[in-house]
């Protein structure tokens, strides 16, 4: 989905004595010219970012070059599986960008393809939820870069010709959401929010706000007798059939709905921004507040994510402490980088001393002067974290599958979760 495009992210807390920091004194200093390549994708955010850190990095190491090859995401999963698979890794680049959600899988398949950060990068300053996606066997593969801090998006003139206030959506549970958007849909006529139909988003979002996700501590599916899961599905079920919530075609009419007031918000990562801010037209109309928890679910909080990717150094790399005090240097130690693609591309830092810039504390005119950036820094620290496991995108993909029968009528939540139970352990090969 285009979301891992248009990817903003949101800087977090400390996370104190859990990794390894590392000094600015200890820095490498190669002899030689050196050369890093990495593979990324999009000219506007990803690959402009890594481009803005290599010239940081190079003004205090002008040996070192950094060449950017553009490598949309898909081909870039699909050449790395075939090199790897094929032990031909002198065909890889040194670092790639690779999406949050497929992180686990890369590494469980291939243990030997990535190199350990740990005590070459210091992670201790991100979001331990965004950390924790390139752990493996108390190792840490991945340094952080966008994420999806999700923030419920609001059209303030709508929620306000309802006879609401934008206040009334801020800590609350997803049964006083959809209770609150009944009334915006009898006073105005307009669904709150939308999603694509047969994307799981919305059910992504619930179930990360819990703390649990598709699979169990051990890495088997978590589909049947997951009665969190039920709790979540039952309340996206209720949205779509009551008409507080709508769902699209595709990626295109999901942010048509947004701007041009077919919907009177949504909510997802916190990326929507830059889709918001593409239309000079929603100046000053929209607001943001935090996500809504799952009622009766004691593990849930108002905070949640949705997307994002992180650098990893390959262990093919013939310079990896090069590559390493680089990462080291820019995504996990430059306040001047994030400084400087905040207001060009939107990219939040993930990294926590960022947010003490005051870029950070701008308002945005599009949000009524809201401080927006500082209030997704602020959600970002309190996202649980969770392990998407290796056959992520196929457990998604059931449980849209499953979305479809039971807003049909064909089937019913419990059977429609044992058989995505089924089809997932299939693919696994149980």
């Amino acid at each position: 989905m285009k979301k891992s495009l248009l990817v903003l992210t949101a800087a977090a807390v400390l996370v104190s004595g859990l990794f390894t920091s590392c000094s600015k004194k200890d820095s490498v200093s190669a002899n030689g010219p050196v050369k890093l390549t990495v593979w990324c994708w999009d000219q506007t955010f990803n690959i402009y970012a890594m481009n803005e850190a290599a010239k940081i990095y190079k003004a205090d190491h002008p040996n070192v070059d950094v060449e950017v090859v553009e490598t949309p995401w898909a081909d870039l999963q699909q050449k790395l599986i075939t090199s790897l698979s094929a032990n031909q890794t002198s065909t890889l680049p040194d670092i790639i960008l690779c999406q949050d959600n497929a992180i686990q899988k890369n590494m469980q398949n291939y243990p030997k393809a990535f190199a350990a950060l740990d005590g070459k990068v210091d992670l201790s300053q991100f979001a331990e939820f965004k950390v924790g996606y390139g752990e493996m066997n108390g190792k840490h593969y991945s340094v952080p870069f966008d994420n999806g801090a999700t923030a419920t998006f609001l059209r303030r003139d709508v929620i306000e010709a309802a006879g609401l206030k934008v206040s009334d959506f801020n800590d609350i549970t997803w049964g006083k959401f959809i209770e609150l958007g009944k009334i915006v849909k009898a006073k105005t006529g307009k669904a709150l929010i939308s999603y694509v139909g047969n994307e799981p988003d919305c059910i992504m979002i619930m179930l990360q706000s819990c703390g649990t996700w598709l699979f169990d501590e051990k890495g088997n599916p978590y589909l049947a007798n997951n009665d969190i899961l039920k709790k979540c599905v039952s309340l996206y079920a209720e949205m779509i059939k009551s008409g507080v919530c709508e769902t699209v075609t595709d990626w295109n009419a999901y942010v048509a709905s947004i701007n041009n007031g077919t919907v009177a918000g949504t909510i997802n990562g916190c990326w929507m921004v830059g889709s918001i801010c593409a239309q000079e037209d929603q100046k000053g109309k929209w607001a943001i507040v935090n996500t809504p928890k799952v009622d009766g679910v004691a593990s849930s909080v108002n905070y949640s994510n949705q997307g994002g990717s992180s650098w990893i150094v390959m262990n093919n790399c013939k310079n990896k402490d090069v590559a390493f005090d680089f990462l080291n240097s820019t995504f996990a130690g430059s306040k001047k980088l994030y400084e400087t693609i905040l207001p060009s591309s939107g990219a939040i830092a993930t990294w926590l001393p960022a947010a003490s810039s005051p870029v950070y504390d701008q308002e945005n005119e599009f949000f009524g002067n809201q401080k927006i950036y500082k209030d997704i820094v602020e959600y970002s620290g309190h996202i649980p974290q969770v392990k998407y496991g290796v056959f992520n995108y196929e457990a998604r993909d059931a449980i849209g599958v499953a979305m479809a029968g039971i807003l049909s009528g064909s089937t019913t939540i419990d059977q429609a979760m044992k058989e995505a139970q089924k089809n997932v352990e299939f693919l696994m090969g149980y």
